[in-house]
């Protein structure tokens, strides 16, 4: 029988709760308290405010607890992915998805333009494919699902390949969060977010997060953020473990909402096609009236906000390829749904009426 008193035993809905707490003792306060500070007392091991601080402490350790490792947090979700491409050496190979988060492609872009790696962007559903461009790779990076097109990836199988390959590897885990994958687990050497979405989930904060259980790779990277200053706000950081606490219950109620309207907008005239990787809260679709119908749709609801990001507990939604810099090979009708916390009835009230109105 599991000891019910060890935090190791405990279900990630408990973990997002507990971990990154004060002890329990008389008087604690039962949270972090901000800690506005840059400067410390000399010869402790913090010293200056670039290199540590509790509040971080306290959400890096409750984000570790859920992925299996040490985490460390930053100033924004590109902060976190520029880090880690930092430390790729100079002319050397980078797997990665073809279609990710736009500013991880937009970063390796411009890191190749420059000299400083080889990009090989690759469809991560071709296993086969994405295995043989392991060969003299540095980094093989993964999304899965991928942003926008919900692809998964075999991580597993890619990271086991990878490794034979003397390649480490990164998967970007913000869409599937650690409640439903734990990359780690499946051979990773590092998971990012953009904690800016789910793990903190209420769209009023900019900060990311990498989690790796590999010590050498986490003081590597420790150093680099100390270097770099890629460091979060420590109001961010509260705010980031504030929302990570319900980070079980949010996910939950933006699933079942997620199914409920993959139901109802399979059946819909005005979809031509429906992506959805059978979890999590992000649905795109693609309209059969095309981008015309796509930009009327998201320029029509009360409840949907158009907006570009995701995994608030307001629904949002937006054509991606709106954005010049978005693959050509995402469709130009595609839309990309972040299903909140709503009401799903309200939620399909408002879609479809403005569905309704684009039927080709």
């Amino acid at each position: 029988m599991a000891d019910p008193t060890d935090p190791a035993t405990w279900s990630p809905a408990t973990t997002a709760v507990t971990a990154g707490r004060p002890p329990h003792e008389p008087d604690q306060p039962l949270n972090h308290p901000i800690t506005m500070a840059s400067t410390y007392g000399a010869t402790g091991g913090v010293e200056y405010g670039r290199h540590g601080n509790p509040t971080w402490t306290a959400f890096e350790e409750a984000l570790g607890a859920l992925e299996g490792g040490r985490c460390l947090a930053f100033s924004s979700g590109l902060a976190t992915v520029s880090t880690v491409l930092d430390l790729v050496g100079q002319g050397a190979a980078v797997v990665a998805p073809r279609h990710a988060y736009n500013g991880t492609v937009m970063q390796l872009a411009d890191l190749e333009a420059r000299g400083r790696l080889t990009a090989r962007l690759v469809d991560v559903t071709d296993t086969a494919a994405v295995v043989k461009a392991c060969d003299d790779a540095a980094l093989v990076w993964l999304e899965s699902p991928t942003n926008p097109a919900l692809e998964l990836a075999d991580i597993e199988t890619i990271a086991r390949a990878a490794h034979e390959a003397g390649a480490y590897v990164v998967v970007d885990n913000t869409f599937a969060t650690p409640l439903r994958q734990l990359p780690l687990a499946m051979g990773a050497d590092v998971v990012v977010h953009s904690a800016t979405k789910y793990l903190a989930g209420h769209s009023d904060a900019v900060i990311g997060a990498l989690v790796t259980a590999d010590d050498e790779v986490y003081d590597a990277l420790k150093g680099r953020r100390d270097l770099l200053g890629s460091i979060p706000g420590t109001l961010e950081a509260w705010l980031a473990l504030r929302g990570l606490r319900t980070l079980h219950l949010r996910v939950e109620r933006a699933e079942s909402n997620a199914r409920a309207l993959v139901d109802r907008l399979r059946a819909h005239d005005a979809v031509a096609e429906l992506r959805y990787p059978g979890f999590g809260g992000i649905v795109s679709v693609v309209l059969a009236g095309g981008p015309d119908a796509a930009d009327r749709l998201v320029r029509s609801t009360s409840l949907w906000v158009h907006a570009t990001s995701l995994g608030g507990v307001e629904s949002t939604f937006e054509r991606r390829r709106r954005w010049r810099s978005e693959p050509t090979t995402i469709p130009e009708a595609l839309v990309r749904l972040s299903v909140g916390i709503e009401d799903v009835d309200d939620l399909w009230a408002d879609l479809s009426g403005a569905l309704d109105a684009v039927v080709p």
